[in-house]
């Protein structure tokens, strides 16, 4: 749970078929180097509109639809600050709490929570969770079908678990959140921001290779929503042996990225035409790429891309040549004429160089 939250904090998205979703992720935190004790962040379909934290103390959007909200409500950022100062002082007394259960003394610590509803605008169905998680481990998480109980997965959280449990009325308002309340923000949210959330980007779609014995990857880039899914094909079958699919990525700009890798069989003699990588955006048509050796980019460079390299070294070495050959003829032509002729007086040069040399020789 602890590499889920983090990943959302930074904008890796948890991929949805057909619904729409409202989430929130809580992080308090102890002794951590350069990160707020308390951080927390709302999505809509996984972008992220809304966020606090204890440094800067003030709720905000991150979305410029999200003003619609105080049009109606001028009041509504004002309070979700006060609320969410007030979920900062809870946690650190809960991280106390569990340091207590787990006997534990100082260093980093780590408390989260994930809550929201996932709410499809075509059969009406509602799906709601609320989980807890403390070091990186599951601490308690409420039954998803009823949502009357608790899940305990630690000796330490049966206390947690027992305490929600007896107070029947938070297990009512909770559940009514989650089944009612809920569904209908992610309503108005997907409303305010509809021009955004429902807009559709088509990928771009290349295969690459790092080198001949590397799997092939097939790479989709620039899309939008996230709601995508990709595979390979052989002889129009999907297949699953040999592959091995990516994460839905985030880029910079908004949209999303994934990869998913076929490993091909080691006999040079199979047909890649065979294989297809089919790109699927919900709601648009597929995206098909078959696989032809052409249309692969690899780091490992062709015989064709190593013609001028080699031109350029030959012509490097026939000048080379050439000049040493050009050298040689000149040496000949005007030194050993004077060392072949007695009577020629040396030059200024080679006389000088010679009183020189005898007086750098050692005395007998």
């Amino acid at each position: 749970m602890l590499r889920l939250v983090f990943l959302i904090l930074f904008g890796v998205p948890a991929v949805t078929a057909v619904t729409h979703s409202l989430k929130y992720f809580y992080t308090g935190s102890s002794q951590v180097p350069n990160f707020p004790e308390f951080v927390a962040v709302g999505l809509v379909d996984d972008v992220q509109m809304f966020r606090y934290d204890s440094n800067t103390k003030k709720a905000e959007a991150k979305q410029d639809w999200m003003s619609r909200v105080s049009e109606k409500d001028p009041q509504y950022w004002e309070r979700e600050t006060e609320r969410m100062a007030g979920t900062h002082q809870s946690s650190k007394v809960s991280i106390e709490t569990l340091r207590q259960r787990f006997n534990q003394t100082g260093g980093v610590h780590i408390l989260q929570r994930m809550y929201g509803c996932e709410w499809d605008d075509e059969t009406g169905d509602v799906k709601g969770y609320n989980q807890h998680g403390y070091d990186g481990e599951d601490f308690v998480a409420l039954e998803p079908k009823k949502m009357e109980s608790w899940i305990a997965p630690t000796p330490q959280a049966v206390i947690t678990k027992h305490k929600w449990e007896n107070d029947r009325g938070l297990m009512v308002r909770r559940k009514n959140y989650l089944t009612q309340f809920c569904p209908e923000w992610v309503k108005k949210y997907v409303n305010y921001g509809r021009r955004s959330l429902m807009r559709t980007e088509r990928p771009s779609v290349s295969l690459l290779q790092k080198t001949s014995s590397s799997p092939v990857s097939c790479h989709a880039t620039g899309f939008y929503p996230n709601r995508a899914e990709m595979f390979w094909r052989k002889d129009g079958e999907e297949i699953h042996e040999g592959v091995d699919k990516g994460e839905i990525l985030p880029n910079h700009d908004g949209t999303f990225q994934m990869t998913v890798d076929l490993r091909l069989p080691s006999d040079s003699s199979e047909d890649w035409t065979k294989y297809e990588c089919v790109f699927q955006l919900f709601g648009d048509k597929d995206d098909i790429t078959e696989l032809d050796r052409g249309r692969v980019r690899s780091n490992e460079p062709k015989p064709n891309d190593m013609i001028v390299p080699i031109i350029v070294a030959l012509v490097v070495l026939a000048a080379v040549v050439v000049a040493v050959v050009v050298g040689v003829v000149l040496y000949k032509k005007e030194v050993l004429p004077c060392k072949n002729n007695d009577t020629r007086s040396p030059s200024p040069s080679s006389a000088e160089s010679q009183e020189s040399n005898e007086k750098m020789l050692p005395k007998a």
